[in-house]
């Protein structure tokens, strides 16, 4: 009994950790249709601000919550500003130049912070599972993962911004036309989508070793997340996390992380090719 309430525990720690990683991602490309190939360095970039100024001073929370999400954000605004605005519905052109800037900010980070590993210890200790003890910091992440989904949810159903911006990603043309501000929208959607990726690389910064090349890590279970998922940004994103997350952990567990990870990657060719448009596109049409 207390192997098995392991396992489900740490299988919720991985469909947490997924829908953690691909949520910001899938709120860029749901809403906006952008393909953000520079998402792993946004959760690269969440990392190393928590990083930096934990190890200069600043208190753990503060820098994870506040200063990543916020840093991380303001970046992509000013990454919307002066490339993505101008690409809006050219998609090729879109992955070039996101993929170019994934290039420049690994190049930046190695020059600044250096081309190395970096680690940092889980706070919250651990729990004690019966014969087994579970780090705290595991339970942590699953809270954090619930807390971040239901705040998407409310601010999208019962916000204005929520309602304004469900508008405009479906007719913006529409939107402009009732006086809607659609440059602001997509704006602060944008700010949305790379606050989270801050934030979820700050979250994951005690479990992983960061570095400027950490991005490749997050950014295929992201993609493999959000194209499984589909369109619908949020239930996409829960719905294909629970499938990928429960599949990888229990083939992990009965064989190794490794064979883990190609179980997930196996399971999601098998899912596109039985529903192209991803589990939203099949399911849950309405939902947000």
């Amino acid at each position: 009994m207390d192997f098995a309430a392991v396992i489900f525990i740490q299988v919720l720690f991985a469909i947490a950790s997924l829908a953690l990683i691909s949520l910001g991602l899938a709120i860029i490309f749901g809403m906006m249709r952008v393909i953000n190939f520079a998402h792993g360095e946004f959760l690269m970039m969440g990392g190393f601000t928590t990083l930096l100024l934990s190890n200069a001073g600043m208190n753990l929370w503060v820098a994870m919550f506040v200063a990543a999400p916020l840093l991380v954000g303001l970046f992509g605004v000013v990454v919307e500003r002066l490339i993505i605005r101008r690409l809006y519905g050219r998609i090729f052109e879109t992955v070039l130049a996101t993929w170019g800037l994934s290039l420049l900010m690994i190049g930046v980070a190695s020059v600044t912070v250096g081309y190395y590993q970096s680690t940092m210890q889980a706070p919250l200790g651990s729990v004690a599972i019966g014969n087994y003890r579970e780090s705290g910091y595991t339970f942590f992440v699953i809270a954090v993962a619930i807390l971040v989904l239901g705040g998407v949810y409310f601010g999208l159903r019962f916000t204005r911004f929520g309602l304004l911006a469900r508008g405009t990603m479906q007719n913006p043309a529409m939107a402009a036309a009732l006086g809607v501000n659609t440059g602001r929208v997509y704006a602060v959607t944008f700010f949305v989508g790379s606050a989270l990726s801050g934030l979820a690389g700050a979250v994951l910064t005690p479990l992983v070793s960061v570095s400027p090349v950490i991005g490749f890590s997050y950014i295929a279970r992201a993609f493999i997340t959000v194209i499984g998922g589909g369109a619908v940004a949020l239930s996409g994103t829960i719905s294909a996390s629970a499938l990928f997350g429960s599949i990888s952990q229990f083939v992990a567990f009965a064989t190794t992380p490794v064979v883990g990870e190609v179980a997930l990657l196996i399971a999601a060719i098998i899912l596109i090719r039985i529903l192209p448009e991803g589990i939203t596109g099949r399911f849950f049409r309405r939902g947000l």
